[in-house]
C-alpha cells in the first residue's frame, strides 16, 4: 500500500532521455524519417501525441496515402515514391489490399517496433523547448497522459514533423501562414484571398455499413438541421464514405491551429446533419438499412504554418519541373487549392492544375534557415502556399522526410549541421545514400564506387527481345483513344501489326506521339498521323511509320477514338510497358484535357492515363525492328524504375526460370547483396478504403536463390513481395561469381530485376 500525507505540491515522474535525433510527430512524414535515420545507424526518439502512428493516414482520420501517382489519374508514369514509404505501401497492399485503416495502424507500429534504434513515445505531447543559443535547440519537454510522465529529451539534432510545427514555432524559426501575393514568386495561381481565402480547412469523415435490417437515426441536438442548403451536398453519393468525403471541409478562414477544436465541432455538426438528411429526408430510400459505423473524432488538418528553409518551393518549380543541384525527393500531385469556406462555399470544392510530369524538391526545403539543428518535414516544409497545394500530400511529405532522416544520419556520423549537408559535394553523399535505399531521385542515377557490381561482367540465361506481344487477351474498345506506351530507339523507323475489329465499315486514325521532355509521359508532340479504312469484322493492320525519334525515349502508338472499333489485347505484363487512355478522372480534376485560364502559369495538355488491373492490358502487336531494351546491362545503370527506358533486365515469359551471373576476374569478399525488383511503380497503392485487386504485383520476383562460384546456395528467398531485398549474409562469402536463379512470377510475366548491389 502507498499512503502519503498532505504535501504543498508534488512533481510528476520525470525521465531524461538522450538520442542522436529526436523526431517530433509520428505521422507518415515523421515515421518515415525516423525509420530511415534509424536504419542508417542513428539513435532516434520518435514522439507522437496520439495512440497510433500515421497521422491523417491512421485509423483516427482514415485518409488514403497518395502522392505523385495521383490515383493513376495524371500523366506521371511509374511515379510511386520509393524508399520506406514504398516499403510501407507495398506491405499494406500485401496484408491489407482491402484498405482497412485499423490494419494499416498495425503495419506502421510493427515497422517502428522492429527498429532497435528507435525509442517510441506514444500519447506523448511536446510542449516546451530549451535552447543554448538563439539558433540552437538543446532539449524538448513532453508529457505522456497515459503514464503521467514528463520527458526531457535531448539531442544534437531535431526533426519537426508535428504538422503545426510545435518545435520550430517555439524555437523562433521563421514561418509563414497563408497565401503569398502572386508577384513574390511569380505565381499566377496565387489565390485572390478576399474571394478564395488563404488556408485549406480541416475534414472529418464517416464510415457506414449495411446492418441487414432497417436502422433508425435520431440526430444529436447539435447536428445541422438545414444541410440541404449546403452547396456541396450535391457531391454526396449514397455509397460514399471515408475519405471520399474529403469535401466535408471547414475552417480555412479561421486560425487552423488555435481554432482547431472549434473547427472540429462545426464539422461534427455538418457530418451528423448530412447523415440525418440521408436517413430522414426521404431523398435516399436506399439508406434504410445503413448505419453509421464510425465518425472521426480527430479532424484531418491540411494547412497551418509553413516554415522557411534556405529554399522555398514555388509554382514554377512544379509546373516547369525545374531541377536543383540538391534534389532529394519528388512530387506529382496537382497544385490543389480549396476555397477557404469549405463546405459552405459556392465555389468548386477544389481547383487542381497538373504539371506534365513529376517535379523535384531540393534538400534546402527540409531544414530551418533560422535554427541550425532543426529539420522541417511534412506539411511544414519550406514551400509557398501554391506549391504546398501539391507537396502537402502524404506520400510526397514522407518522401522528403526520408531525405531529412538520411541527412540526420550523415550529420551524426560526420558531426555536421543540417545546412552543412547542402554543400555541393556533401549533397552527393546524401543523394547516393538515398538512392541506395530506393529513393529514386529523378535524373540522379545510383552510382556508388564501392559497389562491387561495377567491376563485374554480366551473363544471363536469356534477355527479352520484344518482337511481339501475343494477341491472347481481351478486345479493348476504342470508345476512348488508347495508346501503347513503348520505349523506342532514336533514328529507327518502326512497323507495327495489330488485330482490330470493327462492328461496321469504319475509319481508324493512328498517330505516333512522344513527349516534349525525355522523361515525361505527356504525348504533346505528334510525329505522324495515318488513317486506315476498316471493313466490318476482324482484320489486321500494318502501320509503317516514316518518322522516328531524335533520342531514346518513350513513344505512344495511339489509336484514336472510334466507338465502332476494338483492338486485340495481350495478357502479357512486361516491366516498362503500359497502355494509357485519353480518359477522365474527376477525382483529380482530369477531364481528358487540362485547359487552364490564361495568365495563371499552367499549361494546356491532354491526359492519357492507365486502367487499373485486372484491366489495363497491353495491345497485342508485332513490332519491327524488335525492342532490345531489356538487357542485362540494365542491372548496373543506376535507375531503379522505368524512366526514358525500362531500366530492367527482363527474361522472356516463356522461361520458367531465368539466371543472371555476375563474374569477376579476382576473388571478391561479399557480405551484403541488394536486389531491387519491380513492384509496379505505376500502381497507386492507396492505403485505405479504395482496395486493390492484387496483394502482390504481377512483375515482382517471388522465389529466387543466390549461388556462389562453387554452386553452393548462399541465400534463398520464397514468397517475396517487396521492392527491395537487402540480404545480410551471416558470414562474408569469397567468390568470383554470384548466380541469381529466379522463378518466373506468373505465366504472363518474365523475371524482372532493376538493380543489383554488392558490398
Amino acid at each position: 500500500m502507498i499512503q502519503r500525507s498532505f504535501e504543498n505540491s508534488r512533481s510528476v515522474k520525470t525521465e531524461n532521455l538522450n538520442a542522436d535525433l529526436i523526431v517530433v510527430g509520428g505521422g507518415m512524414a515523421g515515421t518515415c524519417s525516423a525509420i530511415t535515420a534509424a536504419r542508417a545507424g542513428t539513435d532516434v526518439i520518435l514522439v507522437q501525441d496520439r495512440p497510433v502512428l500515421g497521422g491523417n493516414a491512421s485509423s483516427e482520420v482514415r485518409l488514403w496515402i497518395l502522392g505523385a501517382t495521383s490515383h493513376m489519374g495524371n500523366n506521371n508514369r511509374w511515379a510511386r515514391e520509393g524508399g520506406v514509404i514504398d516499403e510501407i505501401l507495398v506491405e499494406n497492399t500485401y496484408r491489407n489490399k482491402e484498405g482497412n485503416p485499423v490494419i494499416f495502424d498495425t503495419i506502421l507500429l510493427e515497422k517502428v517496433a522492429e527498429e532497435p534504434n528507435i525509442t517510441l513515445l506514444l500519447n506523448t505531447m511536446v510542449y516546451g523547448i530549451q535552447k543554448s543559443t538563439p539558433e540552437h535547440v538543446d532539449e524538448v519537454t513532453a508529457f505522456c497522459s497515459q503514464n503521467s510522465t514528463r520527458y526531457h529529451l535531448k539531442a544534437p539534432l531535431f526533426c519537426d514533423a508535428s504538422g503545426d510545427g510545435i518545435v520550430a514555432f517555439q524555437a523562433g524559426a521563421p514561418f509563414r501562414m497563408g497565401a503569398e501575393k502572386p508577384e513574390e514568386f511569380d505565381e499566377g495561381f496565387a489565390p485572390d484571398v478576399e474571394d478564395y481565402g488563404e488556408l485549406l480547412g480541416h475534414s472529418i469523415y464517416f464510415y457506414t455499413k449495411d446492418a441487414g435490417e432497417p436502422v433508425d437515426f435520431v440526430p444529436p441536438k447539435y447536428a445541422l438541421d438545414d444541410v440541404e442548403q449546403l452547396p456541396r451536398l450535391k457531391n454526396y453519393k449514397i455509397d460514399d464514405h471515408g475519405c471520399r468525403l474529403w469535401w466535408v471541409e471547414y475552417g480555412g478562414r479561421m486560425d487552423t491551429i488555435h481554432d482547431s477544436e472549434i473547427i472540429k465541432w462545426e464539422l461534427w455538426k455538418v457530418i451528423y446533419g448530412i447523415w440525418d438528411y440521408v436517413k430522414n429526408s426521404g431523398e435516399y430510400p436506399e439508406s434504410e438499412n445503413l448505419t453509421l459505423e464510425w465518425v472521426g473524432t480527430v479532424p484531418g488538418k491540411r494547412e497551418s504554418r509553413r516554415f522557411e528553409g534556405d529554399y522555398m518551393l514555388h509554382q514554377n518549380d512544379v509546373i516547369e519541373q525545374r531541377r536543383h543541384y540538391d534534389d532529394v525527393a519528388f512530387g506529382g500531385w496537382a497544385l490543389d487549392l480549396h476555397p477557404a469556406d469549405g463546405v459552405y462555399s459556392e465555389q468548386n470544392s477544389c481547383t487542381q492544375w497538373h504539371s506534365k510530369g513529376v517535379y523535384t524538391i531540393p534538400y534546402r526545403c527540409y531544414y530551418s534557415k533560422g535554427i541550425d539543428n532543426l529539420f522541417i518535414v511534412g506539411r511544414i516544409a519550406s514551400t509557398s502556399h501554391v506549391a504546398f497545394g501539391s507537396s502537402r500530400v502524404m506520400a510526397t511529405c514522407s518522401h522528403g522526410a526520408q531525405a531529412a532522416g538520411m541527412a540526420a544520419a550523415i550529420a551524426t556520423k560526420k558531426g555536421l549541421k543540417p545546412r552543412d549537408i547542402a554543400d555541393e559535394e556533401t549533397i552527393k553523399i546524401l543523394q547516393k545514400e538515398l538512392n541506395k535505399i530506393g529513393q529514386s531521385i529523378p535524373h540522379i542515377p545510383l552510382k556508388d564506387k564501392n559497389n562491387l557490381v561495377n567491376n563485374a561482367a554480366f551473363e544471363a540465361s536469356d534477355e527479352l527481345v520484344l518482337e511481339q506481344l501475343p494477341a491472347d487477351g481481351p478486345w479493348i474498345s476504342l470508345n476512348k483513344s488508347a495508346a501503347q506506351l513503348l520505349p523506342l530507339k532514336s533514328g529507327k523507323k518502326y512497323t507495327f501489326n495489330l488485330k482490330v475489329k470493327a462492328d461496321q465499315k469504319s475509319e481508324l486514325q493512328v498517330e505516333l506521339r512522344t513527349s516534349s521532355q525525355k522523361t515525361n509521359y505527356t504525348p504533346d508532340i505528334t510525329l505522324e498521323k495515318q488513317q486506315f479504312d476498316l471493313d466490318k469484322g476482324e482484320q489486321s493492320i500494318e502501320i509503317n511509320f516514316s518518322s522516328s525519334l531524335d533520342e531514346n525515349k518513350y513513344a505512344f502508338l495511339c489509336l484514336m477514338k472510334n466507338e465502332h472499333v476494338s483492338v486485340k489485347g495481350s495478357n502479357k505484363r512486361i516491366t516498362g510497358l503500359v497502355t494509357v487512355f485519353n480518359k477522365s478522372s474527376e477525382a483529380v480534376s482530369n477531364f481528358g484535357k487540362q485547359e487552364p485560364p490564361e495568365g495563371i502559369g499552367v499549361e494546356t495538355f491532354e491526359f492519357w492515363t492507365p486502367q487499373r488491373r485486372p484491366d489495363g492490358h497491353n495491345f497485342g502487336f508485332e513490332i519491327k525492328p524488335a525492342l532490345s531494351v531489356f538487357g542485362v546491362q540494365n542491372l548496373n545503370n543506376g535507375f531503379t524504375r522505368p524512366t526514358y527506358q525500362p531500366n530492367a533486365w527482363v527474361s522472356h515469359w516463356n522461361q520458367g526460370q531465368a539466371v543472371v551471373s555476375l563474374k569477376w576476374d579476382e576473388l571478391q569478399e561479399i557480405q551484403k547483396i541488394t536486389l531491387m525488383f519491380d513492384t509496379d511503380f505505376d500502381h497507386a497503392m492507396e492505403s485505405a478504403l479504395m482496395g486493390h485487386s492484387e496483394s502482390v504485383m504481377p512483375f515482382v520476383v517471388r522465389n529466387y536463390k543466390i549461388l556462389d562460384d562453387s554452386g553452393d546456395v548462399i541465400y534463398q528467398k520464397k514468397n517475396n513481395h517487396q521492392t527491395i531485398n537487402d540480404i545480410e549474409l551471416d558470414e562474408a562469402v569469397k567468390t568470383r561469381e554470384l548466380k541469381i536463379v529466379a522463378e518466373r512470377p506468373t505465366a504472363h510475366s518474365g523475371v524482372s530485376i532493376f538493380e543489383v548491389l554488392c558490398y
